[in-house]
């Protein structure tokens, strides 16, 4: 089995080639699209049945929306159309005829052109408020807690499976609303729905804040998000709630009466994650071996790996083996008993390495004798021995153990990663030799904003929230500032 690159030779390569070897996904015919495998899709599958729990217990409902939404539509919105213009893919016929000089060759028929173009879904606020208009007319239709699990495709020319694809899979809620404060409420609730499952089911820190208004959503009055920091230095962000206001609402004519008898229009938000955060589990916790997956996330757990010289001892050594299986079954543990005569032990071990199977057991005849197993863990490579009675008991603690300590690793990385500056020279340094996230003082203005992005490709991620209030002066304008906010490179 070929190594990976090393993340300390190239960082990217480590990447694209991790997400191929470990039958995570690969590119497709279709240019910029991916197909998702089989273990691939199994660990998104965990996320998604996770977060849609999370949802269900937070009052929403799932529902689904056309793919195509009328041109019209996406137009009525005007900030949201103008932000998603240059991605966008657009259907003007609805059917192919044959070349009349070539019967082989398939061409766009001029007589089946759309009476109206449809763009196909980068994101669904316009057809759902269309839809929405229908649905609302008194504050006692209010709140409307929809979300929806879709594909989007946008349009990207430069891509990477994962992080960005012309198509990808996500979800999105859509939320209407009777009153302002009601509808921030919901986009804050989401936002820490969205962090709880970052931090204790993907076991990835994040830093919960606000965006600034050049990075905000289109349409949006407000943008909340958290950030995630990748091994290389740069930020993910790895979900997003916003406050859209009224203006979705105003593009659609949607009223409703309120209690008092007064006709205003509704409140909303919309929040979403996405495939991305296979991208950010990977560039969170891998290593130069291959996936290191949390618990929570692996689809399998626990892999017993017999080894054994002929039949008779591999029938002994399965007898214990499929009673070690039986047992974490019963607990809800994942586990697949390797019995393969195809492969040999050490071939396994890397191969489930390269996995991110987070514990690994090896049982031969000398552990049958001593009544013990070894026990590797993932997470830090290292390995035990452990007595076979009450083994399921152990894995199901130490399970445990590897979530947290998993976890406690990315938190000690992004701790060591965090950089306050007070200067433009020493913010371009560190970026330069150390990158991570970076926090400074800013002084509000766009053109300040731009200008480091500019000329040292950082963005200002979020303004954190509950952020420390501290006087400074910002970066370059040297205008005084209250707090600082985190600035980094991102993906």
């Amino acid at each position: 089995m070929a190594k990976l690159t090393s993340r300390a030779e190239d960082y990217s390569k480590w990447y694209n080639e991790l997400v191929v070897k470990a039958d995570l996904a690969e590119n497709s015919g279709v240019r910029g699209c991916m197909v998702i495998k089989p273990y691939g899709y199994a660990i998104w599958e965990k996320m998604r049945d996770e977060m849609d729990k999370r949802f269900k217990e937070t009052g929403h409902q799932n529902a689904y929306f056309p793919i195509f939404i009328p041109k019209s539509y996406f137009e009525a919105e005007e900030q949201n159309a103008e932000g998603f213009a240059k991605e966008c893919a657009v259907v003007t016929h609805y059917r192919l005829k044959s070349d009349p000089d070539n019967p082989k060759k398939l061409i766009v028929d001029p007589d089946a052109k759309l009476e109206e173009e449809l763009i196909v879904r980068p994101t669904s606020e316009a057809i759902i408020w269309n839809t929405y208009k229908s649905w609302i007319q008194s504050y006692r239709d209010l709140p409307i807690l929809i979300n929806q699990w879709a594909n989007v495709v946008r349009w990207e020319m430069r891509t990477r499976l994962f992080l960005r694809t012309a198509e990808f899979l996500w979800q999105e809620g859509h939320t209407a609303h009777s009153t302002k404060e009601e509808a921030i409420e919901e986009t804050e609730k989401m936002l820490e729905v969205y962090a709880d499952f970052a931090e204790n089911f993907m076991a990835i820190p994040v830093i919960k804040g606000i965006k600034t208004p050049s990075e905000r959503f289109a349409g949006a009055d407000e943008t909340y998000c958290i950030e995630a920091l990748m091994q290389d230095g740069k930020a993910l962000q790895a979900g997003t709630s916003h406050f859209l206001g009224q203006n979705f609402a105003k593009a659609f004519d949607v009223k409703f009466t309120n209690k008092e008898g007064k006709i205003e229009h509704a409140w909303a938000t919309s929040w979403g994650t996405s495939t991305r955060l296979m991208g950010a589990l990977i560039m969170t916790h891998s290593d130069d071996l291959g996936l290191v997956l949390p618990p929570t996330l692996a689809p399998i757990q626990v892999v017993i790996v017999p080894i054994f010289k002929g039949e008779e001892q591999l029938n002994q050594i399965s007898e214990v083996a499929r009673e070690i299986q039986r047992k974490l079954i019963a607990k809800g543990i994942s586990v697949k008993y390797d019995d393969d005569d195809q492969n040999k032990p050490g071939w396994k071990f890397a191969e489930y390495e390269l996995k991110g199977v987070p514990v690994r057991i090896a049982l031969g005849a000398r552990d049958l004798e001593n009544k013990t197993v070894e026990v590797a863990r993932r997470d830090n490579l290292t390995k035990s021995v452990q007595p076979l009675e009450n083994i399921d008991l152990y894995i199901e603690e130490l399970l445990k153990t590897i979530q947290k300590d998993i976890f406690q690793k990315a938190l000690d990385f992004r701790a060591s990663h965090i950089t306050k500056v007070d200067s433009y020279e020493e913010f371009k340094k560190v970026l330069e030799e150390k990158g991570g996230f970076i926090a400074a003082h800013w002084d509000g203005t766009a053109e300040e904003e731009e200008q480091i992005k500019n000329e040292t490709k950082a963005t200002i991620r979020c303004i954190p929230l509950n952020n420390a209030q501290e006087n400074g002066i910002s970066l370059i304008s040297g205008k005084p500032s209250k707090q600082r906010v985190i600035f980094a490179k991102s993906y």
